[in-house]
């Protein structure tokens, strides 16, 4: 599992359409930004949608002026469940949603679990990225778990 001090992996992650659709490389977008990554189990799920993205849409502009310069959010689920989330939300431009179909980004930072009735999916977490190191990891306990990985604790951890 990736750790504090550790560099991004390299892997190719789908951003949505309303972001531009294409693929994001790893390695190469983290380069030269202070970013947050946040894993979620899956889109429309109740924490995810409940408290966890609308937590990154609310504090966005509070996580930019602490030098937050793009807010990401993985899940392992298709480009069009994701776009279709990312409408739901509101999202726009404040957060870059990552759809990760196969799980390959996710296995490689570490952060796959297979849950019972889902599949293999993302364990609950958010990372801060600094040009390309990771610079603190919060991992919650469990997959329904909102409080070490929530946008307020990061703000606060900044």
């Amino acid at each position: 599992m990736i750790k504090v001090g550790d560099t991004i992996p390299e892997g190719k992650v789908a951003k949505i359409a309303a972001q531009g659709a294409g693929l994001i490389n790893t390695r190469e977008f983290f380069a030269d930004k202070k970013a947050i990554l946040f894993g979620v189990p899956g889109a429309f799920t109740p924490v995810c949608s409940e408290k966890h993205l609308p937590g990154f849409l609310a504090l966005a502009d509070k996580l930019a002026e602490k030098g937050i310069n793009a807010i990401l959010c993985l899940s392992v689920n298709d480009r069009h469940v994701m776009n279709a989330w990312a409408k739901d939300q509101n999202v726009g431009d404040k957060v870059i949603m990552l759809a990760d179909g196969k799980a390959d980004f996710t296995k490689a930072l570490g952060m796959d679990i297979d849950i019972d009735n889902m599949g293999v999916r993302s364990k609950r977490f958010a990372l801060v990225i600094d040009h390309g190191k990771v610079k603190h990891l919060a991992l919650e306990e469990t997959t329904g778990a909102h409080s070490v990985s929530s946008a307020e604790t990061l703000l606060k951890a900044l």
